[in-house]
């Protein structure tokens, strides 16, 4: 076995645990991102979305012989420069880590943070917070309460939303919601910018396997 057979597929830059636990789940979802099956590893930076944002590319320096490909991601809130974009933060980002890994490394900044991603419009929503009533009541709440506009998909604040909501229904933050959400939810609805960045990244570095060939043709 040569030493690029031997590498494993991708290492991951985790901002904090719920992301870690969100990431390892979405990556076991081979058949629903529509990319073969990888080997990975989640790792969490120590100092949550600024250490990514400033040390990604030191911390995965020593793992570029060890992996094909890396990834870095953290929340645009509160990583240290909430004034920039997504798209300015990942650029900086990226440009860091292409020293060490050329073209086989991408960040993903979600704008605002994690809880964006929560909020899908499917019923494992209001599941997984314990919510009287089902996702209809918790639109309605959601409404009620200004977290979301009547024309509005998402909360404009979706942490906000998410202790709220989680006070309300007396439910223990923890991050074990943000997992079991991963591995319930569709991947097919979600239109956040960061998400779908994150599965046209992984198609373009791990494209399905082929399916058979009709052996009658």
């Amino acid at each position: 076995m040569t030493p690029s057979e031997a590498r494993q597929d991708l290492i991951v830059l985790a901002a904090d645990l719920s992301m870690q636990k969100v990431l390892q789940e979405l990556l076991q979802r081979h058949e629903s991102l529509r990319i073969r099956e990888i080997s990975c590893q989640v790792i969490v930076a120590s100092y949550r979305d600024p250490a990514v944002l400033r040390s990604a590319s030191e911390i995965l320096q020593s793992s570029s012989g060890c992996y094909r490909y890396a990834l870095a991601v953290c929340d645009r809130h509160g990583c240290g420069k909430d004034e920039l974009s997504r798209e300015r933060l990942e650029a900086e980002i990226e440009t860091m880590l292409a020293n060490h890994w050329r073209d086989r490394a991408a960040a993903i900044v979600i704008d605002p943070e994690l809880e964006v991603w929560v909020w899908a419009d499917s019923p494992h929503v209001a599941q997984a917070i314990r919510w009287p009533g089902g996702m209809p009541a918790l639109r309605t709440w959601l409404q009620c309460k200004g977290f979301v506009p009547e024309s509005g998909a998402k909360p404009t604040k979706p942490k906000d939303a998410y202790e709220k909501a989680l006070k309300f229904t007396k439910t223990r933050k923890s991050s074990s919601i943000f997992q079991e959400l991963a591995a319930k939810v569709t991947l097919d609805r979600c239109i956040d910018p960061a998400f779908v960045k994150l599965k046209s990244t992984l198609q373009c570095w791990f494209p399905p396997p082929h399916p058979p060939s009709d052996p009658a043709l």
